[in-house]
């Protein structure tokens, strides 16, 4: 069976996390988290980027940093994966979910102001697949109302919006090191202040709500409790294995960028003909290659396509499903309908996509997927 991931180590994964147990500090904001954290501020300019244990924690860090309260309403895609709209919903929040739009998964920034009303606090742009959504309207609206902007981009590192490297237009914005993405040390993720004015208290909240960070800096002579906070620190054992990987960021992404190409220039002409669409960027934004979705006609032919693949050896998956439509929010949601959230909930593919997939065990896909479309 071909995978649909395979987990990649890029060379000095293990002996870096010798390193780091031979170092005497293995719990957190060690010597190889430093490198980590400066890796990314010095690279795409992020005012202040901080390791968590997931993306997830990044998330409910960032509704932590706005004072979101019961009733506060935050705005995102139906779109997403559940800890886009949990970490707001823990802390009482009204999740207000906007449709995709036709051209992407991505929210549709045109749907947005609609949704706005005197209780919204945030807008959550999802930037699926690494691709950007459209956040010089999504700032302006921001602008306009005083909202917060948190960029959800889990699979968007090393992308960009306008030469501005995603992440890094928002007020905060978080990131994920899960197994699946492009970079990766199992799970682990980051969060991306770019607003100073909420790096201190970022600090805080990450070291379960006390100033260690400032006092281990001699910012202050003894440390204590200061504010609400959580244990958010990955181990350095995590950060170690990360920090390997990002030495190879380069590499990595030329292989997947060369492999999401072939892919593209080998299904163009059966996509056209069998109905199915691949996946494009707006103009002025990059492809990170984090993933290659095909979107297909209907439900019936992803069905199809999906069982017929698995049967010849290769895994490929379908993706979100709605979450305005899911058991725990069903009852909840009070909008109208979202039909291309629903529409790429039916139809979307993700095809096998890693570093060690080989030229051979991709044209074998491709040759597959042409052969079952074309019946």
């Amino acid at each position: 069976m071909i995978p649909f991931n395979k987990p990649f180590l890029s060379g000095k994964e293990l002996e870096y996390i010798r390193d780091a147990v031979n170092s005497g500090k293995i719990s957190g904001d060690g010597i190889f988290a430093q490198k980590c954290h400066r890796f990314f501020e010095e690279k795409y300019g992020f005012k202040k980027c901080l390791l968590t244990t997931s993306c997830t924690d990044a998330l409910e860090m960032a509704a932590l940093l706005i004072n979101i309260q019961p009733g506060d309403e935050v705005i995102m895609p139906s779109y997403t994966f559940v800890s886009t709209a949990n970490a707001f919903v823990l802390r009482g929040a009204a999740i207000v979910f906007a449709d995709s739009s036709e051209d992407s998964p991505n929210l549709d920034v045109n749907a947005i102001e609609a949704l706005i009303t005197p209780k919204t606090k945030a807008i959550v742009p999802v930037h699926y697949a690494g691709m950007a959504c459209q956040m010089d309207k999504i700032m302006d609206l921001a602008n306009k109302y005083s909202l917060w902007v948190i960029e959800d981009a889990a699979q968007a590192i090393d992308s960009f919006y306008k030469d501005k490297p995603l992440g890094s237009i928002g007020h905060l914005a978080a990131f994920s090191f899960h197994e699946t993405k492009n970079i990766i040390s199992g799970e682990g993720g980051m969060l991306v202040v770019n607003d100073p004015a909420l790096i201190e208290r970022a600090e805080i909240i990450r070291e379960k709500g006390t100033n260690r960070s400032a006092f281990f800096r001699g910012d202050v002579n003894k440390y204590g409790w200061v504010d609400i906070g959580s244990s958010f620190l990955p181990s350095e054992i995590i950060a170690a294995f990360l920090y390997a990987q990002l030495e190879q960021l380069e590499d990595i992404q030329k292989r997947r960028n060369y492999l999401w190409q072939r892919y593209w220039t080998g299904l163009e002409k059966i996509a056209c003909a069998s109905g199915v669409r691949l996946p494009k960027t707006i103009e002025g934004t990059t492809n990170n290659a984090h993933m290659f979705y095909l979107v297909c006609k209907d439900l019936q032919q992803r069905t199809t396509l999906l069982k017929l693949l698995k049967e010849a050896g290769v895994l490929a998956v379908f993706h979100y499903l709605s979450l305005h439509s899911s058991e725990f929010f069903k009852h909840k949601y009070k909008g109208g309908e979202l039909y291309w959230s629903d529409f790429y909930t039916d139809r979307l593919v993700r095809l096998p996509l890693y570093y060690e997939l080989t030229n051979t065990d991709q044209d074998y896909i491709i040759d597959n997927i042409i052969n079952i479309l074309s019946h």
